[in-house]
């Protein structure tokens, strides 16, 4: 299943086509549709230090406190006792997909026919290979994974710790957030206990179980570097999900796998990795990953909140480059919130008369400044429901209610 991107993907912005399409100037502003391991292109992330260290002072008999990592479990070592836990409860996932090449057009006419007869060329097919990762989640064989491990998979296969194989059944996947349900015919097999990720800060210790490269029941550790980092933040604006930074190594056959805390609750699910990054992981939150599986294993698809707008956001520098461009044929007065700059036809968004150069200052009553705030609050309206959004259109407040419809899909023939 692929997403048609109109809510989600990055655009490069051109100068055409004013009023009907609002277009920037700079190829370095960032543009998001609304409506294996992943490999992101890279990207350069700047980690804020502190430019000042207190001072520390020696003091007699003091008492030191171990971290509180090592005073939970009392044990140094408990990764060790983590992996021997849990470390059954991950598998390896094959996929593979026949991909038939197509034949131009031009061959299928009589008169070349005529010509070529049994010369003209014949489909070929090939087979696409994949690994990744999975984690199981029921004892009778329901396991977890990403989307673009089984994406138009023909065929899937598990393989547990133990050696033993299984043929593997895709029960829904969902390429937005990058989640998946496989079914094998199993029973009585171990499980993971779940965490929160609503309660992780950074600096947490992390574990991930995987299949990188090809090498199973790999283990790594770490640190949570960060939480909320946007889809635009890592450069995947094609999904909806605030991810979890780790420097737990993670490689391509990690995707699907889990990220676990000290106490062995996965916590994370091991998705993106970003070309040419080092010590920079990225796992989707175990709290996502759940309300997703949930309605995939209900309903075998996850329909998400649509409007059909492509936005950007709005900053002074932003403000002077369209207003050099638009001259007269734009009265753009807002300094911050979030511009549309483009209206898909016959969209949510279009049939509830939002217009280009339209600048989204709150949704449901909620303040924004920036499109992640919009792609939050638009995923967690309800489809079919009337949505509040008040905009600032030439200078005046206007009130628009939209009703989000489900994001259109397309599925691979």
């Amino acid at each position: 299943m692929k997403t048609t991107n109109h809510d989600l993907a990055p655009k490069k912005i051109n100068t055409r086509g004013l009023p009907h399409r609002l277009w920037m100037l700079s190829s370095g502003v960032a543009v998001v549709f609304l409506g294996s391991c992943s490999l992101l292109p890279a990207k350069t992330f700047e980690t804020r230090q502190s430019q000042t260290q207190a001072q520390r002072t020696i003091e007699p008999n003091r008492v030191i406190v171990p971290p509180p990592i090592i005073s939970s479990s009392e044990d140094p070592n408990f990764v060790v006792k983590v992996v021997q836990s849990v470390g059954t409860a991950v598998v390896r996932i094959d996929s593979s997909r026949t991909i038939t090449s197509r034949v131009p057009d031009e061959f299928n006419d009589p008169f070349f026919r005529r010509f070529f007869g049994d010369g003209a060329p014949q489909p070929r097919q090939r087979v696409e290979r994949g690994s990744g990762s999975g984690f199981i989640i029921n004892s009778s064989g329901q396991i977890l994974t990403n989307s673009h491990v089984v994406d138009g998979a023909d065929r899937v296969t598990v393989t547990l710790k133990d050696g033993r194989t299984f043929d593997g059944k895709v029960l829904g996947e969902d390429a937005v957030t990058d989640v998946a349900v496989i079914k094998i015919d199993a029973n009585n097999l171990p499980t993971l206990a779940v965490g929160n990720s609503d309660a992780l800060q950074p600096g947490e210790a992390v574990i991930a179980i995987g299949n990188p490269l090809g090498l199973n029941n790999t283990v790594t550790s770490g640190i949570i570097s960060a939480t909320g980092r946007s889809s635009s933040d890592i450069g995947a604006s094609d999904k909806r999900v605030d991810y979890i930074q780790t420097d737990a190594a993670i490689n391509p056959g990690n995707s699907g796998g889990p990220l676990l805390n000290a106490r062995g609750q996965v916590i994370a699910m091991n998705t993106a990795i970003i070309r040419g990054a080092q010590g920079l992981g990225f796992a989707i939150p175990i709290n996502t990953v759940q309300r997703i599986a949930q309605e995939l294993i209900a309903n075998g698809k996850v329909d998400h909140p649509y409007l059909g707008v492509q936005m950007v956001t709005l900053t002074p520098d932003i403000k002077e480059r369209i207003k050099d461009k638009a001259g007269d044929r734009l009265n753009l007065t807002a300094d911050e919130g979030v511009l549309l700059v483009d209206i898909v036809p016959r969209s949510p968004a279009s049939v509830a008369g939002l217009r280009v150069g339209d600048v989204i200052k709150s949704i449901n009553n909620q303040p924004v400044t920036k499109i992640e705030e919009v792609q939050k609050l638009v995923e967690n309206s309800k489809i079919g429901t009337n949505l509040p959004i008040e905009v600032e259109r030439n200078g005046q407040t206007v009130q628009v209610g939209v009703q989000p419809a489900p994001l259109p899909v397309r599925r691979e023939g």
